[in-house]
């Protein structure tokens, strides 16, 4: 499955995202993987297992930045922080639909 995206990842500029699902096991895990954008590298694993009381989901994200020595810096300055922020959100809003 092909995915396209309008991200902003740096200071507000929209730019094309596509990512495609790689790898699927159902009721397991499904891996997403940059086919056009921003990153030098992304490969996101979504883990999900079944505990007590719901399903525990685990993600575990590679990614990179392109422009070498000034794109790790932006990633240090900006880009880490605007990750961990997507994340957060989402954490937040599946608490809001499926309780914590």
């Amino acid at each position: 499955m092909l995915i396209t995206y309008k991200v902003s990842p740096l200071f507000g500029i929209r730019l094309n995202w596509m990512t495609e699902i790689t790898h699927v096991k159902e009721e397991e895990y499904f891996v997403d993987e940059q086919r056009f954008g921003p990153y030098a590298l992304w490969h996101h694993q979504h883990h999900f297992k079944k505990v007590e009381g719901g399903i525990l989901m685990t993600d575990i994200l590679n990614y990179a930045i392109p422009f070498g020595p000034i794109g790790r810096l932006a990633n240090v300055l900006f880009v880490s922080t605007k990750i961990r922020d997507i994340f957060d959100y989402r954490r937040k809003a599946i608490i809001e639909l499926f309780g914590e």
